[in-house]
């Protein structure tokens, strides 16, 4: 790519956009030419704004610390020269989210999200790149339903208790060995909710057996994914009932999840699933995309893996680690599955989709 694409990022004093800033530093597609955030922190500088409430492993980044935060609200003041938008933002709202997202595009900006609140909205992208790339073809729908420009649109990443599993279904399913039913149990780390939940007091030396809104996110989200582009939108898939119990866990960052899955019709032997798995690779992986894994995902023949500690951060924090594949009782398998839920299932997915926006010229430079 000749000319990097020029990028604002909202939300970009929290936790997930801290994360954005960090991926996006060096990336060779994107450069960030503008960050936003709430009217407490506009008008400072970045580093002014964040103080000492900068959580990432490395330094805030050399070009990013005397930008000036923009309030997210104002979109008419936003460099000339931005060309996407990452956006970390959510609001208590939802519909105020929603509202605040289709204002950029309405004024002709893509805007790749994290936040959750569009994910229900049937025209618009939820993708997992590995997964379901073709989904981005609902944009024009979407623009066309809504009026957008031909530059505006909303595309969104899933939830990040689904990324730790759902690839190593549709790794089966594009076999031709589909899972039609899966009970999964998510071990969910305390960076998933935020600095607050790092910090909290009651996640010393526990496990809290619920986490609102996350188990019917774990059970929806996918059939959306696996879903299809109809004229309107995107129909959900009927092909397959996962149900979910979603706790959280004394673990700083890596979302674990024990799976239980059976098979539409014929049960492949365990040694052809390690394969399948073993061996998948999508398009990210075909056309080298710069946030893409080498391997979307790998398998642990050790006994005691995956484990967040070991396997959370391998490439880049965007690989799946499977492990424990056995036989089960009451389904057909069962086995561990583990991905890094601030990269692989926030910032660093986000990036990857718009990767893929990139490709298929949804995301343009001026």
């Amino acid at each position: 790519m000749s000319q990097k694409i020029k990028v604002s990022v909202l939300g970009a004093t929290g936790m997930v956009g801290q994360n954005f800033l960090r991926l996006l530093h060096g990336h060779r597609w994107f450069q960030i030419v503008d960050v936003a955030a709430s009217p407490r922190s506009a008008g400072k500088t970045y580093a002014d704004a964040v103080g000492e409430n900068w959580f990432m492993p490395s330094e805030i980044p050399a070009g990013i610390k005397n930008l000036i935060v923009r309030d997210s609200q104002d979109i008419d003041i936003i460099p000339e020269e931005v060309n996407c938008i990452f956006s970390a933002m959510d609001l208590p709202d939802n519909k105020d989210t929603r509202e605040l997202e289709f204002s950029y595009a309405k004024a002709g900006y893509p805007i790749v999200s994290t936040s959750s609140a569009n994910r229900g909205t049937e025209d618009v992208p939820m993708i997992i790149p590995e997964i379901n790339p073709e989904h981005a073809n609902v944009i024009p729908i979407q623009q066309a339903n809504r009026g957008l420009p031909k530059s505006g649109f909303v595309a969104v990443k899933p939830n990040c208790s689904i990324q730790s599993y759902l690839v190593t279904l549709a790794a089966l399913k594009n076999a031709g060995f589909p899972v039609n039913k899966v009970q999964v149990t998510s071990l969910q780390a305390v960076s998933g909710a935020g600095q607050a939940g790092i910090q909290s007091e009651e996640m010393k030396d526990n496990v809290i057996p619920f986490i609102g809104g996350e188990e019917e996110k774990t059970e929806n989200e996918p059939l959306k994914i696996l879903g299809s582009v109809s004229g309107n939108g995107i129909v959900n898939s009927n092909q397959i009932d996962i149900s979910a119990v979603c706790t959280r866990v004394s673990v700083i960052d890596g979302h674990t999840a024990v799976v239980h899955a059976g098979f539409k019709e014929e049960v492949p032997s365990l040694e052809k699933i390690k394969s399948i798995w073993k061996n998948f690779r999508a398009l990210p992986q075909k056309d080298a995309f710069p946030m893409a894994p080498e391997k979307p995902i790998i398998y642990l023949e050790e006994k005691d893996r995956p484990q967040p500690k070991l396997d959370r951060d391998v490439d880049k924090g965007m690989a799946v680690s499977v492990g424990r594949l056995v036989e089960d009782k009451f389904f057909d398998i069962r086995y561990v599955a583990l991905s890094h839920n601030t990269i692989r299932g926030a910032a660093g997915g986000a990036i990857l989709m718009a990767e893929l926006l990139v490709e298929k010229e949804y995301i343009n430079a001026k």
